[in-house]
């Protein structure tokens, strides 16, 4: 049953409207919350005057940031860092110091730090009655300046953000071998330069973010009802911390479904704290639904890397060194630094470069703050890298691919440490390029470059290269049973479903390893009242430890099962063969099936007793260490140069996920993760205004998403070489859509405008900014000719 295409199990009750969502929770009796958020970027609060909020009908309850304090409500406490075990390169400051954790309340009392920060709670009897009253409750600003983008917030002379972060510099240091860089570089033969800025984007989820409580008195237990990806687990720790109260007080259940995650939910918001204690307060189930200007104000968002970076080349073009500044625009609040060290360990991507050193600083500002958003930090570097290759085999006259073939890492040098320390584990990285080439049929692009100007287009092809370092909370833990009188198995596990497929990729996976069919499995996860431990689901986290500790467990109850048989069918284990769910004597007819081995358990009637009682198994593993998927890109761009607007006809691309569990599943997860890359590419930026910090992108007017109609239908292949680093040979396949799409869309586009001599064109590369690219371009080849 593994590599498969099984269809999801799951899409019958999302087509057909049943599928059950955060806001599709009904509770009786309940009452509903509003926000006050601030319309300021930078503002001390002087008071807030809530007196004729309370007066209005139907109001229970307003909550400013001294009223939780008082309550004694704590700062959430993030996990800030890649990993809680140290699976990544452990960034820290110049001086050995640990990065700047800021105090981030449900509501502040101080300052308000970006627009949209919520600064007062309503809550009344209905939605409409809160969001009236909302506007009822006074607050004195002194508005302060603010600043934007992390590349200013660190300049001095700008408005600081925290007291304790001076310069606004959260983090600042260094990795790599700075001295062999520098001796590297003088004695290059080329070098290129590139400074870029990745620019900031949002999740966008199909259901906004929506949240309810409820407490129940005699028993002084919070439940919490909320959409999120970094699991149960993880929430119910930082809800009951925040909360100040033990976690056994504490149940949090995410919703069946979740519209949407890409790892902007992967956080706990100030609501999941202020509802539970609402709740309590006013004795009812509050709920609240964001409304979509909220969630463009207010969810945590992606992105925002401003790069300067070097390359340095021998004559033959192969690579000396690599050297870069990276600065991570982390926003208002210390959430994750996780971007910014995801991607600057892999700056120098599966290529061999002797020597590398990378200075990275995070900077705060008064945005909303920035999250691991899909494939977080590895597109950014990706695309830095394969631009400045596409550019240095312009600007010194290499071929574009050979450039990247002589300098690639290939399978016999495996398993190969780059030089920032992380060692890659295996792979057929020069494979899957060759692959990719052939399917784009790139020899054949120059007919097809010809016909498209004979109609007064330009077209171009872009290629990339990636490799992901994925690692996430490296705990795991599942909870198997057989469960005779149903005939199914029930699994229990901590990651989260976020619209993966795992209800029927990981019931495929236990069906395959106990040799039943699928349908025969119930994947259970999402609460706390059963879920004991685990990690959600983000980089890729979920099929790599899931897997393991599922396999643990199937295998354990299969050795049980095996002596239960023995015993029924008067034999010894070791004569005992499994296969198909079902338990053979060897040399006889004897056989006993999984669930008749369960029953004869449970029934316990001439058994040993150590065999009898449920047939179950647990399995919790730590796995320590990253996954490596891989692979490459091929992109076709079409550009009318009188208006600007291009389109891509063709798109190719090949992800190595080691063993694909479910191939259909991991094809759609790449068109999706394509639609993300080369949506933000083309389309999407999270935009403030630099003077007065409003966020310019505050509705689908504003922020363009893409749309089926913007693309062609993707042509993707599955590459499987087993990973060396998992037990089982899995690599993750979520996000290799997404990691080389940034760099392989906007190379096309530089290769379409390369005859007008455009090199390059910054994100997002809207049909204005390549009009204007175009006629910056005539102009200046007039002036020459001038």
């Amino acid at each position: 049953m593994i590599g498969e295409d099984v269809r999801r199990k799951e899409d019958l009750r999302l087509i057909t409207g049943k599928g059950e969502y955060a806001d599709d929770l009904k509770f009786e009796n309940a009452a509903y919350a509003a926000f006050v958020r601030s319309p300021h970027a930078h503002a001390i609060i002087r008071s807030i005057d809530t007196s004729a909020t309370l007066e209005m009908p139907g109001v229970l309850a307003v909550l400013t940031g001294e009223d939780i304090v008082a309550a004694g409500i704590r700062p959430i406490p993030h996990a800030i860092g890649s990993s809680q075990s140290g699976s990544d390169i452990r960034i820290r400051n110049r001086d050995g110091t640990e990065r700047a954790r800021t105090h981030h309340r449900a509501l502040p009392t101080d300052k308000a730090r970006f627009v949209g920060e919520a600064v007062a709670m309503v809550v009344a009897e209905s939605t409409n009655l809160a969001k009236d009253a909302a506007e009822a409750v006074m607050v004195d600003w002194e508005e302060l300046p603010s600043v934007v983008r992390g590349i200013d917030a660190l300049e001095e002379g700008a408005p600081q953000i925290w007291d304790h972060v001076p310069g606004n510099r959260a983090l600042g240091g260094e990795v790599g071998d700075r001295d062999g860089v520098d001796a590297a570089f003088a004695g290059a033969a080329h070098v290129v330069e590139f400074e870029s800025w990745v620019q900031r984007v949002t999740g966008v989820h199909m259901e906004p973010r929506s949240s309810s409580a409820e407490y129940d008195p005699a028993t002084g237990r919070f439940t919490i009802h909320a959409s999120g990806g970094h699991g149960v687990v993880m929430m119910r720790e930082q809800i009951a911390a925040s909360l100040g109260v033990d976690m056994a007080f504490v149940r949090v259940v995410a919703p069946r479904d979740v519209g949407g995650n890409f790892g902007t939910r992967n956080a706990t918001y100030p609501e999941f704290v202020l509802l539970p204690h609402a709740a309590r307060l006013v004795g009812r189930p509050v709920k609240h639904q964001a409304e979509r200007i909220e969630a463009f104000l207010s969810d945590f968002q992606g992105r925002d890397l401003h790069v300067r970076a070097k390359l340095a080349l021998d004559g033959n073009g192969r690579f000396l060194a690599f050297r870069s500044i990276n600065i991570s625009n982390i926003g208002a609040h210390t959430v994750s630094y996780t971007p910014l060290n995801k991607g600057l360990q892999l700056m120098t991507s599966l290529y061999r470069v002797p020597v590398a050193h990378v200075e990275f600083l995070a900077a705060m500002t008064n945005t909303v703050p920035t999250i691991p958003y899909r494939s977080a930090g590895r597109p950014e570097a990706m695309y830095i890298v394969e631009r400045m290759i596409d550019l240095a085999a312009r600007r010194f006259g290499f071929d574009r691919v050979e450039l990247r073939r002589i300098n690639m890492i290939p399978e016999q040098e495996c398993p190969y440490t780059n030089p920032l320390g992380v060692a890659y584990d295996n792979g057929d990285y020069i494979g899957c390029m060759d692959k990719v080439l052939d399917m784009a049929d790139w020899t054949g692009f120059e007919a097809r470059r010809a016909e498209a100007r004979s109609r007064g287009r330009y077209r171009g092809i872009g290629l990339s290269n990636y490799i992901e370092g994925t690692s996430g909370v490296p705990r795991e833990r599942a909870e198997i049973t057989v469960d005779p009188a149903s005939g199914t198995v029930d699994v229990v596990i901590g990651t989260q479903n976020t619209g993966q497929g795992h209800e029927t990729a990981f019931a495929q996976l236990v069906g395959s390893f106990l040799g039943i069919p699928h349908e025969n499995v119930q994947i259970r996860a999402s609460d706390t009242d059963f879920v004991s431990a685990g990690g959600g689901s983000h980089s890729g986290r979920s099929l790599r430890f899931s897997s393991i500790v599922m396999h643990k467990a199937t295998a354990e109850i299969i050795e049980r099962g095996r002596k239960i048989a023995a015993f029924m069918l008067d034999g010894k284990p070791e004569e005992v063969d499994y296969a198909e769910g079902h338990f053979r004597a060897r040399g006889s007819n004897g056989v006993v099936s999984l669930f008749e081995a369960a029953d004869a358990a449970e029934k316990g009637i001439g058994l040993p007793d150590e065999l009898q009682g449920v047939l179950a198994a647990i399995a919790d593993e730590t796995t320590h260490g990253l996954a490596y998927p891989y692979g490459a890109a091929v992109c076709e761009i079409e550009i009318d140069p009188e208006t600007g607007s291009c389109h891509i006809p063709r798109y190719s691309t090949v992800d190595d996920v080691g063993k694909a569990l479910n191939p259909m599943i991991v094809d759609g997860q790449t068109h999706g993760g394509i639609v993300q890359g080369a949506g933000q590419a083309l389309f999407e930026w999270s935009h403030y205004d630099r003077e007065t910090g409003q966020n310019l992108a505050a509705t689908f007017m504003d922020y363009q998403v893409a749309r089926a109609s913007d693309f062609p239908s993707f042509d993707t292949h599955i590459s499987e070489v087993p990973a060396k680093s998992h037990p089982l040979g899995f690599r993750p396949g979520g996000e290799g859509g997404t990691t080389p799409s940034l760099g392989v869309t906007v190379n096309a586009i530089a290769d379409a405008l390369a005859d007008l001599g455009v090199t390059h064109i910054e994100m997002p590369v809207t049909p204005f900014r390549i009009w204007q690219a175009i006629q910056q371009a005539k102009s200046d080849r007039q002036g020459e000719i001038q």
